[in-house]
C-alpha cells in the first residue's frame, strides 16, 4: 500500500503548494468557534479542496475534517477509504503571521494505515510514509500549547524546553530529531495527531497516548489523547524510556 500511495501523496502536496496564495488571502478573515478558537476561511477552504480531491481519487472517502467534523461523525464503516485531515494546524500561529503551522493528511484503508503527510507550507518543509527524513540531534523537550500543570512541572524542572503552538511542527520535528521529545499532557484530537504519530511511529519513534504504548490503531475523532512521543535512533545523556 506504501508503494501506490506514494505518488498521491506527492501529489497532495502539489496541491497544498498550488494553494498558497489563495490560503495566504484568506489568512487574516478570522472567525471565532464556540470554544474561543480562531478559524480561518483559509482553513474552511482548504478543507473543502482537499475533500473534493481526495474524494475524485478515492473512491467511496469518508474525510474527518477538523472544521466539518459533528459530535458523533465518526466513520460509518472501516471497509473503504478514511481521511484524517487536519488543513490548517496552528490555526493560532497562522492567523498571526507566523509560519510555524502545518497540513496533517492520514490515509486509511479498511481500517488499515495506508499512508500520511505532514506539511509546514510556509517553511518548505514535509515529512511523508515511504519518503526518507534527514535526522538531527537535539536535547529539546516540546510542549503543547494547551496549558496544563505537567508543563509547568516539567518546564521548572530544567532542561531545554519550547512551546511552538503547533501538532503538526512538533511532531515532525521529534520524529527527525530536530526535539528530543514531545509532551501534551493535556490531549489533542485524532486530526492533530494520527498523521504525525504515524509517521514517528515508522521512523522508529517511542509514543504513548494515554500512557500506553501506541501499536498504531486508528485514533477515533470524538476525543482528545494525551501524547508523550521520543525519538529513539540517537539517545542523549538522560535521555531515557519514556515515565
Amino acid at each position: 500500500m506504501t508503494e501506490s500511495i506514494t505518488p498521491l501523496l506527492r501529489d497532495v502536496r502539489g496541491l497544498v503548494v498550488e494553494m498558497m496564495p489563495t490560503l495566504l488571502d484568506r489568512r487574516y478573515d478570522v472567525r471565532w468557534k464556540s470554544d474561543g478558537s480562531p478559524v480561518t476561511e483559509a482553513d474552511i477552504f482548504l478543507e473543502k479542496r482537499m475533500t473534493h480531491w481526495l474524494g475524485e481519487r478515492l473512491p467511496g472517502l469518508q474525510v474527518i475534517g477538523e472544521e466539518s467534523f459533528r459530535e458523533g461523525g465518526s466513520p460509518r464503516s472501516r471497509d473503504g477509504w478514511v481521511a484524517v485531515l487536519d488543513p490548517v494546524d496552528g490555526t493560532e500561529n497562522f492567523c498571526s503571521g507566523l509560519k510555524e503551522w502545518g497540513v496533517s493528511l492520514s490515509l486509511w484503508h479498511g481500517g488499515e494505515h495506508a499512508g500520511s503527510l505532514l506539511m509546514l507550507p510556509e517553511l518548505g518543509d514535509w515529512m511523508a510514509t515511504g519518503e526518507p527524513i534527514e535526522r538531527v540531534r537535539s536535547r529539546i523537550t516540546g510542549y503543547s500549547s494547551s496549558i496544563h500543570p505537567a508543563i509547568a512541572a516539567g518546564i521548572s524542572e530544567g532542561g531545554e524546553a519550547r512551546i511552538f503552538g503547533c501538532a503538526v511542527y512538533n511532531i515532525f520535528n521529534v520524529t527527525r530529531g530536530a526535539l528530543a521529545r514531545f509532551v501534551n499532557p493535556k490531549g489533542a484530537r485524532s486530526w492533530d495527531l494520527l498523521a504525525g504519530l504515524m509517521l514517528a511511529r515508522e521512523h522508529d519513534c517511542e509514543i504513548l497516548i494515554d500512557g500506553q504504548v501506541y501499536d498504531g490503531a486508528f485514533l477515533e475523532p470524538d476525543r482528545r489523547y494525551r501524547v508523550d512521543i521520543r525519538h529513539r535512533y540517537d539517545l542523549h545523556s538522560g535521555q531515557g524510556a519514556i515515565g
